[in-house]
């Protein structure tokens, strides 16, 4: 599957952990949610190892902040269109757990929804098709005046119209 990167086509240097007690030979391991909590943290990897976890969305990421500290990503699933718990797992993993490592999306990425995922802390998106890749810049600027804060740190056109017009104009 593809992979975009702040909007730019990337190579994905991840690999998933299938068996915790059984580390592939790689320096970037993404382990299960559900295997992260089992285990009560990550499994002592080499040194220099990065760790992501994919996280299942029906999980309160109030779990996962004991580990957030040694974790470089978070895989956030979106396993319906229809379902967009995902999306407040990234808001809060940025501004409540202030999270400065990868969120990627992965499951049900699509086009028309890309403005909304980085406006909630997405960085990384692992689309479906290659078509995805070429309208990402389209989708986001799709949207060009926001009314309400974000993760993305977008200025908002109240605050907009309070720098044109001065405090109080």
């Amino acid at each position: 599957m593809p992979l975009l990167k702040h909007g730019k086509p990337a190579t994905d240097v991840w690999t998933a952990v299938t068996d915790p007690d059984n580390l592939p030979d790689d320096d970037h391991l993404i382990l299960d949610g559900a295997a992260l909590i089992e285990r009560g943290g990550l499994p002592e990897g080499e040194a220099g190892t990065q760790w992501g976890v994919a996280w299942p969305n029906n999980r309160p990421v109030a779990e996962l902040a004991p580990y957030l500290d040694r974790l470089s990503l978070v895989v956030l699933s979106f396993p319906t269109f229809k379902d967009g718990r995902a999306y407040s797992q990234a808001r809060l993993l940025r501004e409540q757990y202030d999270f400065g490592g990868e969120i990627r999306a992965a499951g049900q990425v699509l086009q028309d929804q890309f403005a909304f995922m980085v406006r909630s802390g997405f960085d990384a998106l692992q689309v479906t098709r290659e078509a995805d890749v070429d309208a990402y810049d389209r989708a986001v600027a799709a949207i060009p005046v926001v009314y309400q804060p974000g993760a993305d740190d977008r200025m908002t056109a109240f605050r907009a119209r309070i720098g044109r017009v001065g405090v109080g104009g």
